[in-house]
């Protein structure tokens, strides 16, 4: 396997780590994000806003699945682990690397969750969908790395560390 998958909540570090990996491992970095963004010519949120939450981890799903690279590092949407036939997919052709934070830190560094395209559903909280996808994480992930407190090349060096 020559790619690595970082799965985690919106604000653990996935696209800001990936980079950081894929330019110390000499690998391509790909945000799953970004990619759902220009294939649809739409920001995150206004597809959340025209095909509601489910209709959005529809989409993240299928492009997701679809997405063949190698020596890559993906950056994942953090409801990407709804997708089941994307993380099957995705766990075939990659080692996936849960980047773990608490609950106090992923809100200390959300800011607005409309703004970056987080998937709430009417009426639930944040604590409400840490506490849903936490166990989705830990299920897809082959490891799981915990980040708090710790400075950016200490979480580079543990993922280099383990999937070598």
């Amino acid at each position: 396997m020559s790619n690595i998958v970082l799965i985690g909540m919106p604000g653990a570090g996935k696209s800001t780590v990936g980079v950081v990996l894929a330019k110390r491992l000499g690998y391509r970095f790909v945000d799953s994000d970004l990619v759902i963004q220009e294939k649809y010519g739409k920001l995150l949120h206004e597809l959340i806003e025209e095909n509601g939450v489910e209709g959005f981890w529809e989409i993240e799903n299928d492009v997701n699945a679809g997405i063949e690279t190698d020596k890559s590092v993906i950056a994942t949407g953090g409801s990407a682990i709804y997708g089941k036939k994307a993380m099957e997919h995705l766990r075939s052709t990659a080692k996936v690397v849960y980047l773990q934070l608490p609950l106090q830190e992923v809100e200390e560094r959300l800011g607005n969750l409309n703004a970056r395209g987080v998937t709430l559903r009417p009426g639930q909280s944040l604590e409400d969908l840490f506490a849903e996808r936490v166990p989705l994480y830990e299920e897809y992930a082959h490891y799981t790395v915990a980040c708090e407190g710790k400075m950016l090349r200490e979480i580079v060096a543990e993922i280099v560390e383990v999937c070598s």
